[in-house]
């Protein structure tokens, strides 16, 4: 970018046009005059000539007949009598600015010359009264256009000034313009509006940068346990040697899979979770929700055979990818089951939903008769490394991932996870999937990240029974 100075750019600009118009009108004026000249003078030779016709039956001497035609100054006359002497001047044949000479003979032989005084040069003096006004216009011009310019480049300067201040640490100082629809107001309203979303911007990389490092600090608290097992365990085994009892062998053998297991499925949640972070490519096919969430619940009644575990609703079918959103279900179907402990009652419902201007949406819902989840903490559980309940947690190896996981491929197909309140008078957890119908797939979806708005959902229009 070329920075050179703006001021003296205007200032030069408009002294060049300036000074084109003050030469163009200089040209003009200049012509006209001339043309308007060569006409005066030649109607003025016209009524000399006639003047002199008239004058040849008086009989006037040469003297009186030159003193009679010479009169007015803007002609000059040359009469030769019979006898060849002449009065007057000779014409100047190379006077190209003025009417041709006009030459009357007499009959006695009396020839008279009437011709322009080419030496009185009036659009001469006109010229050089034209240079002189338009050098003096054009220095006035100048210097008006300097203090003009420098009174309008003002608010330039004073963003300029601003940036500096802000630049030294300044930052919440604006132009905050007083008329924002004019090119100046337009131009400072644009300028607050970038300092704004700077300093936004700015914010939200450092809140960004917290998150992250507490997301570090926590996933390698959470890795220190199991990883301190397997330790323990190694060393225990290390320094009893074959002095351990079989069945005390057999104890820390479980022990360290069971660590093992859970350290090794805490890192594959965080590869999982930085995948979607990073968007992930999904094998998109026709899904069946219903049929999804029938092999889901066939699944869950094998693992736990005391539950009840229902599945209603209508046959809806979207476009994702199989065994991402089977995993988004399993997950909810995992947290349902540890909720209810054993015994209780589980329902799937799968629909669709009216989202307004976003659309209709394809839902399911799973619904529990467990504790639930407290109102404040609806969207909290959603965050990585939260748990509820870490007693439970820890008994079954949760490690706060799953949530996240499961609503960042919701997500990335274009939906959402919500954690909802249970209809009136009902215990347990309400968990409501959203996917959008084929129809509304030519829409652009956007990667899930932490600070991604999630859709603006409404209630479900149908509750699981408790």
């Amino acid at each position: 970018m070329r920075s050179g100075s703006l001021r003296l750019r205007v200032t030069l600009a408009v002294i060049g046009v300036l000074a084109v118009v003050i030469l163009a009108l200089a040209v003009v004026v200049d012509a006209l005059f001339g043309q308007q000249t060569v006409q005066d003078q030649a109607n003025v030779l016209r009524d000399r000539v006639q003047l002199a016709r008239q004058l040849e039956g008086k009989r006037l001497t040469t003297e009186l007949l030159y003193e009679r035609l010479s009169s007015g100054g803007l002609l000059l006359v040359r009469i030769t009598d019979p006898s060849g002497q002449a009065r007057g001047p000779k014409p100047d044949n190379r006077a190209a600015e003025t009417p041709a000479p006009q030459t009357l003979t007499y009959r006695n032989g009396t020839r008279i010359t009437i011709f322009a005084d080419a030496e009185s040069k009036p659009q001469a003096r006109l010229r050089r009264l034209l240079v002189i006004v338009s050098l003096v216009t054009l220095a006035v011009g100048a210097l008006v256009v300097v203090l003009t310019v420098r009174f309008a480049v003002g608010p330039l300067e004073a963003m300029g000034r601003l940036a500096r201040s802000i630049a030294n640490g300044n930052r919440g100082r604006r132009l905050a313009p007083d008329r924002r629809n004019t090119d100046i107001g337009r131009t400072a309203a644009a300028f607050d509006d970038m300092l704004d979303a700077l300093e936004g911007a700015e914010a939200q990389a450092r809140g960004s940068e917290e998150r992250t490092r507490q997301f570090v600090a926590d996933a390698a608290h959470e890795l220190r346990t199991p990883i301190a097992g397997v330790q323990a365990v190694a060393e225990s085994v290390l320094q009893q040697g074959a002095d351990v009892e079989p069945e005390e062998r057999e104890r820390m053998m479980l022990l360290l899979v069971r660590e093992s297991r859970r350290a090794g499925r805490l890192v594959d949640d965080l590869v999982a979770l930085a995948r979607i972070e990073a968007g992930i490519d999904l094998q998109r096919k026709p899904v069946d929700l219903h049929a999804l969430a029938e092999a889901e619940a066939d699944r869950t009644r094998v693992l736990a055979p005391e539950l009840t575990v229902q599945v209603s609703g209508t046959q809806v079918t979207v476009q994702g990818d199989p065994h991402r959103l089977a995993q988004v279900l399993a997950n909810l179907m995992n947290n349902a089951r540890q909720a209810v402990q054993g015994t209780g009652r589980i329902t799937v419902t799968v629909g669709t939903a009216d989202l307004g201007a976003h659309g209709r949406f394809a839902e399911l819902i799973v619904a529990d008769d467990g504790p639930g989840v407290p109102p404040a903490e609806r969207e909290r559980i959603f965050d990585r490394l939260v748990r509820l309940d870490e007693s439970r947690a820890g008994r079954s190896g949760g490690s706060g991932l799953g949530l996240p996981i499961a609503r960042g491929i919701c997500r990335v197909h274009g939906g959402d996870l919500r954690c909802e309140a249970p209809a009136p008078g009902q215990p347990g957890a309400v968990f409501r999937i959203l996917l959008p119908l084929p129809a509304a797939l030519d829409a652009p979806t956007v990667a899930f990240a932490p600070a991604t708005t999630p859709l603006a959902v409404p209630p479900p229009v149908v509750r699981p029974p408790a």
